[in-house]
């Protein structure tokens, strides 16, 4: 009786081992997998943002004791002999001697041949908030005074602004009050003068924010949103983004979760998010942000699962910002669990695809998550 309970354990154990051996790891093409900092001045960060200088990479988030909270700052890493720095605190909400306001959401661009610009929110709220710009001219060692941008206008919300072949800087940008809205802030002069396109919705079909930007080779534009409506929310623009084509869902899931996306020398397009369906009945169609995924795709409709980046069940993984550097390497930065910001570096040659079909990423049985209980999502 025990040799046939032992080969029936034996057995059990192969089997087991079986699945997991063949059920997909999406890892391939990782060369670094790091935290920018293992520890630091303050508790939280959130909402990391990644440019490329002539001097290498640099990192960008807010920290603080917590989202809102009027002590939270913008900090910064570089990347120096693929090392990066301790975070330095490079802009924060001081108004006057009494009064302060919490910072959001930077935006890091490096502006071809000229000044690194940083684009971030002060204020009390999302509703409150106003757009801030700072300028660097030695890589992101040192920095301008901050320059409050034009009335009205907030720069790019969370995601990164786009060159168009037409000498136009086109900025991803969203308001959340009156219903989530997608609109456009445009430069022709690197931040000098402005242009509002949009909003491009009316907050009521579909609620969206926080858009980004990919280029097709036939010239057209498309962005990715955020939303409330249990999927990623696209747009499509054959003017360089003056006029849009009316919201609709992709094929992917969102569960009001941040996501970017890039697209790559090679035509291809790159989106980091969290493919996770928000559970029946969730308020604001709110799900877990783990895991954390990327997906690949040349028309930038049919995608192709690439990436698992962080799958634990204690989220979350969230707000991702991916660039690909002048060496054709891929670089993704997020939130690790508000409590740090994680590095990957990818070889987008070395990524090995399968279709996803059915919201479902391959390898599971559903797209749907329970909603988070480990990390409770309660902000941005």
């Amino acid at each position: 009786m025990k040799k046939l309970w032992r080969a029936i354990l034996v057995l059990s154990l192969l089997v087991v081992y079986s699945a997991s051996a063949q059920a997909p790891k999406f890892k391939k093409g990782i060369q670094v997998d790091e935290f920018i900092f293992e520890k630091a001045s303050f508790p939280e960060s959130h909402a990391a943002t990644i440019a490329e200088t002539p001097k290498g990479l640099i990192a960008a988030w807010f920290g603080g004791t917590k989202e809102r909270n009027p002590d939270v700052g913008i900090w910064v890493s570089r990347q120096v002999n693929n090392k990066w720095t301790a975070p330095v605190e490079v802009a924060n909400g001081i108004v006057n001697d009494t009064l302060r306001y919490a910072c959001w959401n930077p935006v890091l661009y490096q502006v071809p041949g000229g000044e690194l610009q940083l684009y971030y929110k002060i204020g009390p709220n999302v509703a409150g908030w106003t757009g801030w710009l700072k300028t660097s001219k030695d890589n992101g060692l040192t920095w301008s005074k901050a320059r409050a941008l034009p009335a009205g206008f907030l720069g790019p919300i969370k995601n990164k602004p786009v060159l168009l072949s037409n000498g136009t800087l086109i900025s991803p940008s969203s308001t959340e009050g009156n219903g989530w809205k997608v609109h456009f802030e445009v430069t022709k002069d690197f931040g000098k003068t402005w242009e509002k396109i949009g909003p491009i919705n009316d907050g009521k079909t579909f609620n969206a924010i926080q858009p980004s930007i990919l280029v097709h080779r036939d010239g057209k534009l498309q962005i990715l949103c955020r939303s409330k409506d249990a999927a990623i929310i696209e747009s499509w623009s054959s003017d360089n983004g003056r006029t849009w084509s009316p919201l609709a869902a992709s094929a992917l899931p969102n569960a009001n979760s941040g996501t970017d996306a890039v697209t790559l020398k090679d035509g291809r397009h790159v989106l980091v998010y969290n493919h996770v369906k928000p559970p029946v009945g969730a308020k604001n169609n709110k799900g877990a942000r783990t895991p954390l995924n990327l997906a690949v795709s040349k028309d930038g409709k049919n995608w192709f699962a690439a990436l698992v980046l962080e799958d634990s069940p204690v989220s979350q993984y969230s707000y991702p910002s991916v660039i690909q550097s002048a060496d054709g390497m891929v670089h993704v930065v997020y939130t690790w669990r508000r409590e740090r910001i994680k590095y990957v570096k990818i070889d987008p040659r070395k990524l090995e695809l399968k279709e996803i079909k059915n919201e479902l990423w391959p390898g599971t049985t559903t797209a749907q998550k329970a909603a988070n209980t480990t990390n409770p999502d309660k902000d941005l």
